[in-house]
């Protein structure tokens, strides 16, 4: 995750960037969804049944705490197709861990916002594009509708809810569209998310887009950073699994504030790059725990042993690997000088082309004109 507005507020203000006091577990405690999303790492559909008990939920929440887990985000599949959802919410606020709430959102009514609001720290409600273009990309039509309906609802309360996108060639001709929506729906956060090669994301390999496009649509969000920072307009573009993104917005920056480029650099080595593994995790709803929800190797399943020996496990050769920094990449990422802030982005990624989990990340889209040290 790569806070690209708050980086330049904070860089240009002076301000301590926002890091995260602890760990971050992305949890999927539901396979079970009501729409069948072309992109899907979980391939979630409404077939699956509940495999993950809320006594063996409730039992794990401590664990997560001792291995310094202060952020929880609840995924699925749909979270909030689990009735037991606000309970373990509570339990995770008892042990002062902060919740976040992932959601297509065609479960939020008034009946529930409120509650939803003053559960979760932050709900992102997921749009792929305008009308027609998320109906067809999530598998429902009318979704788009109740995504829509579901953000003002939230907000007629006063909360508010953030919009996730994923970039494919299936949504990107609502990707400028997508911008002119946060702004008219006046929400707080724009998530952009670059397609991983996992589930139904890696049988679609076809959607990705090409790597002049990925390009062309990351300089489009930092420039549109700079003009909301500059416009004092309070919406914070955020992008997902490409930490190459931070070496475009390292370019740009350069060029348009280059008194406080080195302050922006120091501020990307600190953030670090691609964390899977190290401040970022995955448990999914058959116990198994991995170090990110793409990853194609689990470490350890807390259902058989508790989630803080898996995570504190320092005899695991894949976590020691993943957590030396900077990681040791094979392809143009060796020879890399921007290794140090971008970590060399997704092993999901590399694993799902080349089968090698430490080769360079193929979607990649800087030249080795570009990286050349």
């Amino acid at each position: 995750m790569f806070r690209l507005s708050n980086l330049i507020k904070s860089t240009l203000q002076d301000q301590k960037s926002r890091t995260l006091d602890g760990s971050i577990i992305i949890w999927n405690m539901t396979n079970r969804c009501n729409l069948l999303c072309h992109h899907c790492y979980s391939k979630a559909s409404a077939n699956e049944k509940e495999s993950l008990s809320l006594e063996d939920i409730l039992k794990t929440i401590p664990k997560l705490k001792i291995a310094n887990i202060n952020f929880v985000i609840f995924s699925g599949g749909e979270p909030l197709l689990r009735k037991d959802i606000f309970e373990i919410a509570q339990c995770m606020k008892d042990n002062k861990i902060m919740t976040y709430l992932s959601t297509n959102g065609t479960y939020i009514s008034q009946k529930n916002a409120k509650q939803i609001v003053d559960t979760f720290n932050y709900i992102g409600i997921s749009i792929d594009g305008i009308g027609e273009v998320h109906d067809y990309f999530r598998g429902q039509k009318g979704s788009y509708a109740k995504s829509i309906e579901a953000i003002k609802t939230i907000q007629k309360i006063g909360g508010n809810a953030g919009i996730r996108f994923t970039i494919t060639k299936e949504t990107e001709s609502s990707f400028y569209d997508i911008f002119t929506l946060a702004e008219e729906l006046n929400v707080n956060k724009i998530y952009i998310s670059h397609l991983v090669y996992s589930g139904r994301g890696k049988e679609n390999l076809e959607i990705d887009i090409s790597k002049e496009k990925r390009k062309e649509y990351v300089s489009f969000m930092i420039n549109k950073a700079f003009e909301y920072y500059e416009n004092g307009k309070d919406i914070d573009i955020v992008t997902g699994n490409m930490e190459m993104d931070a070496i475009i917005l390292l370019k740009e920056f350069e060029k348009k504030y280059p008194d406080f480029v080195n302050s922006l650099k120091n501020r990307l080595k600190s953030w670090g790059g691609n964390s899977a593994g190290k401040r970022l995790g995955n448990m999914d709803w058959n116990g198994f725990v991995k170090p990110d929800p793409f990853f194609p190797m689990t470490i350890g399943n807390y259902l058989e042993k508790d989630f803080n020996k898996i995570w504190l496990d320092d005899s695991n050769e894949l976590l020691n690997k993943l957590r030396e920094f900077p990681r040791n990449i094979k392809g143009k990422c060796s020879s890399c000088k921007y290794i140090d802030i971008c970590n060399g982005g997704s092993r999901s990624r590399a694993y799902a082309i080349s089968g090698d989990l430490w080769d360079e990340d193929p979607s990649c889209y800087l030249t080795l004109e570009e990286i050349k040290g």
